[in-house]
């Protein structure tokens, strides 16, 4: 499996949370039928606007389908950029 830096971790003004991978690119994640979408523009994963799912959940189901579906496991570093993630929510993505 290989691994890749999240470059960063943003909940746009639509509020679906987005998870942008250093290097690597999933233009093919639809293929995957787990609701996780790719965006170009963004070089990003990301969720629909959670309804019955917290952003902590989808946080967790984007960075599964990465690893299990597409044999890329991304991790957090203290250099991930956080974009209108509020700190409450970081703290719990981050584990503390």
């Amino acid at each position: 499996m290989q691994s890749d830096t999240i470059k960063a971790v943003e909940i746009d003004l639509e509020g679906k949370l987005h998870i942008i991978a250093s290097n690597v690119s999933f233009p093919m994640v639809y293929r995957t039928s787990t609701e996780v979408h790719w965006d170009p523009k963004k070089h990003s994963l990301h969720s629909p606007k959670p309804s019955e799912w917290s952003y902590i959940e989808w946080f967790n189901h984007i960075l599964a389908v990465a690893e299990n579906e597409c044999n890329q496991k991304l991790v957090l570093t203290d250099a991930t950029k956080w974009v209108n993630v509020p700190d409450e929510l970081k703290d719990k993505l981050c584990g503390e």
